[in-house]
């Protein structure tokens, strides 16, 4: 263990901890930073949409760059869309659903349905006894290896850079999300309705203004530039170097968030539009500080400055990253099978000996 994760895990376990009193500073939401990041992200998400209705009639050369960057806000909307679903972004619970709800219209995503299954992943984050609600598919070393041909096949595919940041957002969030899960209540059934009918309408509505064809194009080029670059945060945010899995029994809620969740230093611009999400594991601590107060709150405890940051070049690291390694206690990547193939067999072949 490193010398900064021993400090978080010593500072982590003390009682009570300090860092819960600075926590509770930041958990307060203020109306007005809300309202102003309401302005400063729907109101330009807005214009953006009218200023490429005007341009389809020059150029597409001149739509695109606009749909890139209404791409880049729709990102900032579903941040706000994911804070409202946490209780943390108005001090009122109805206004905090009245605006999920229609910020979940505009990411394609049920709110109450999608607030459900994202407590779930708060809860169970860095559990490997209990992966497999709101996380990327991550397999361990061993599981890996006793895994059929065909599970070996979907894995890789699955963890594949074109199909995790391609495929995968464009099946998130225009097909499974148009579906309740089998297990979902049926307040979040109902929001997978009344969303996929607001959707509708929506659709309809531009589909007059921009014509069927470019309405589609656009709708699904901006989704696609802001759901890639939403899966690649998530990805990173529990995907980098360092970070902490344990099972049940050794699991611990303040050590999944201070080591399982990344601190993403991002440039600023980037932080702006990802709404302070690179603070994850500020978020993790207390998923009910909004996100205008993320980083505020990493710079008001020197604890949380002892977590090491990923910064953008860093992050590309990630991309090697396929399978926990249990006995190591690392991600690693497919080579590493090799060496490990050798010393199982290398321990097996003692004790065949002995046997005979």
């Amino acid at each position: 263990m490193t010398d900064h994760a021993t400090k978080i895990e010593a500072a982590s376990k003390t009682t009570p901890p300090a860092w819960k009193q600075v926590v509770a500073k930041y958990q307060k939401p203020a109306l007005w930073r809300g309202l102003w990041q309401v302005a400063n992200t729907l109101i330009p998400y807005a214009a953006l949409w009218y200023l490429m209705y005007l341009s389809l009639a020059v150029s597409w050369w001149l739509v695109l760059p606009l749909a890139v960057l209404a791409g880049a806000f729709l990102v900032r909307v579903f941040i706000i869309s994911h804070d409202c679903g946490h209780g943390s972004f108005f001090p009122y619970r109805n206004a905090n659903h009245f605006l999920g709800f229609v910020t979940g219209v505009l990411t394609l995503t049920p709110y109450f349905h999608w607030r459900w299954e994202h407590s779930i992943h708060h809860a169970t984050s860095g559990d490997l006894d209990k992966r497999g609600t709101g996380d990327i598919w991550t397999l361990t070393v061993q599981e890996y290896l006793e895994a059929s041909r065909w599970k070996r096949f979907a894995y890789r595919l699955a963890r594949n850079p074109v199909v995790l940041f391609g495929a995968a957002p464009f099946f998130v969030f225009f097909i499974k999300q148009r579906f309740p899960a089998p297990k979902a209540g049926r307040r979040e059934r109902h929001s997978v309705a009344w969303t996929n009918l607001a959707i509708a309408a929506m659709a309809a509505g531009l589909s007059l203004a921009f014509g069927f064809k470019a309405y589609l194009l656009l709708q699904v080029f901006i989704v696609m530039i802001a759901g890639s670059a939403g899966v690649w945060l998530f990805y990173v945010q529990h995907q980098f170097e360092g970070v902490y899995w344990q099972r049940t029994e050794e699991w611990d809620y303040s050590m999944a968030a201070l080591k399982g969740s990344s601190f993403y230093k991002l440039p600023k611009v980037l932080q702006w539009f990802s709404g302070n999400i690179g603070f994850h594991h500020i978020h993790h601590l207390s998923s009910r500080i909004p996100n205008y107060n993320l980083e505020r709150c990493h710079e008001a405890e020197p604890l949380f400055q002892t977590v090491r940051p990923v910064t953008l070049f860093t992050s590309l690291k990630s991309f090697t990253y396929r399978l926990w390694d249990e006995q190591r206690q690392t991600l690693v990547g497919y080579r590493a099978l090799r060496a490990i193939r050798k010393q199982q067999r290398a321990a097996v072949a003692p004790r065949a000996g002995l046997s005979l």
